[in-house]
């Protein structure tokens, strides 16, 4: 094994997907994999390229993941905080009261941050090796944590990260019945600068605690790296200090 691979856990020669790789986070992941000398094939994932995956259509995500193959690594890295709703040319922002929502705002939020990668995991987990380790790791938010919500807010985002935390917790659990080495990890990556976090942070300040892409992806990487099949199905930042429900 490659001593200087930032996913050593893995077995040399692995192979990884990222879906998402056009965000901000999920381009910062795929070149920490393609520069891996122990990585032998980082399949990008994206609505544009070569590899081009809707998550908004079954069975755009089915034919990605007959493409895949076998991987022992996926990382989804889609999800938005304005969502897109039909017919408005604008995006929708997040709610800042119980007044604001809305139903199609709603569902688009449901489609993007948990239908969407509920389906990519449906078609791209059997796809994971039965008999060595691998990983299965989601892009959520702290603000999807039900316990940690002390302010309120951003209703349909919140909830719909909450929802994306289950269904990885119960593709965690179906997955330890076949794959008992596999870790599914939910991911919090702290506040990077994207165009997800540009509307909330100063322009042109430089803010104590964001990360760059580079920086988040590292850390998200780092503590993947670290976690157990015995952590299987767990909530955690980029620091690896495990979220509450």
């Amino acid at each position: 094994m490659i001593d200087s691979s930032p996913l050593s856990s893995l077995p040399p020669g692995y192979r990884a997907a990222v879906v998402g790789a056009s965000g901000a986070i999920g381009g910062a992941v795929a070149a920490v994999l393609e520069a891996d000398p122990n990585c032998a094939e980082a399949l990008l994932f994206q609505r544009g390229g070569p590899l081009r995956i809707d998550i908004g259509d079954e069975a755009s995500v089915a034919a990605a993941a007959e493409a895949a193959g076998e991987i022992d690594l996926l990382f989804i890295a889609t999800g938005a905080l304005h969502v897109e709703v039909a017919g408005q040319a604008d995006r929708r922002p997040p709610e800042k009261a119980l007044s604001q929502l809305d139903p199609v705002a709603l569902a688009a939020s449901f489609q993007v941050n948990a239908i969407g990668p509920a389906l990519v995991i449906k078609h791209f987990a059997p796809r994971l090796p039965r008999q060595r380790r691998a990983i299965l790791a989601a892009l959520s938010a702290r603000v999807g944590s039900i316990g940690d919500n002390r302010l309120g807010g951003w209703h349909g985002y919140r909830a719909a990260k909450a929802a994306l935390n289950q269904i990885l917790r119960g593709a965690a659990i179906e997955l330890k019945r076949r794959r008992p080495l596999a870790v599914v990890a939910a991911v919090h990556p702290g506040t990077v600068e994207s165009g997800l976090s540009r509307p909330f942070r100063p322009e042109g300040v430089s803010v104590e605690g964001v990360f760059s892409p580079d920086e988040s992806a590292a850390k998200l990487l780092d503590v993947l790296n670290g976690l157990t099949p015995e952590q299987s199905g767990g909530f955690w930042d980029y620091a690896g200090r495990e979220i509450p429900w």
